[in-house]
């Protein structure tokens, strides 16, 4: 991996935590509105953005969630999964916009594992749990829609890796 690749996504893992530390208390609840999670737009820019999501993700999760050990499997597992998904689809996609939607949906769909999560973990009911914490997912990713397409407009986050 080459030294601009890695310290573009150790500062992405930091950006991550640091939001995710911001708003902790509600990042981490059977509604689960992280604001971080608008940086997983970044992987239909450049695939490479996976590697600083994911250790934000783990790294937020080993920090600030109350439920570590199912976090650290199910949170992190959940977004790579979406990530992966997101990538590989991107291929057959064009357009950044119809990338940003179909990484939307896909984020949201994959809340099923943070549901079962919080059934295991706190024996949440797991359909309501997995509305609930889609609908703040959907909102984060979908309010994080313009705001990373415009950033991107400023910095060119395809050009960054």
């Amino acid at each position: 991996m080459k030294i601009k690749t890695l310290v573009v996504n150790a500062i992405l893992a930091a950006l991550y935590i640091a939001v995710s530390g911001l708003i902790a208390p509600f990042g981490f609840t059977n509604i689960q509105f992280r604001v971080s999670e608008m940086f997983n737009h970044l992987v239909v820019f450049n695939k490479k953005y996976i590697f600083g999501i994911i250790v934000g993700v783990f790294l937020s999760n080993l920090f600030f969630s109350p439920i570590v050990a199912y976090d650290l499997v199910f949170g992190v597992g959940q977004s790579l999964l979406a990530l992966s998904i997101t990538i590989v689809s991107a291929r057959f996609i064009k357009g950044i916009w119809a990338r940003m939607i179909v990484n939307t949906v896909v984020f949201t769909f994959t809340m099923f594992l943070i549901a079962w999560e919080l059934n295991l973990a706190f024996e949440l009911p797991f359909l309501f749990t997995w509305l609930t914490v889609a609908i703040g997912e959907f909102v984060v990713m979908a309010v994080g829609m313009p705001v990373i397409y415009y950033i991107n407009k400023r910095i060119h986050f395809e050009k960054m890796l």
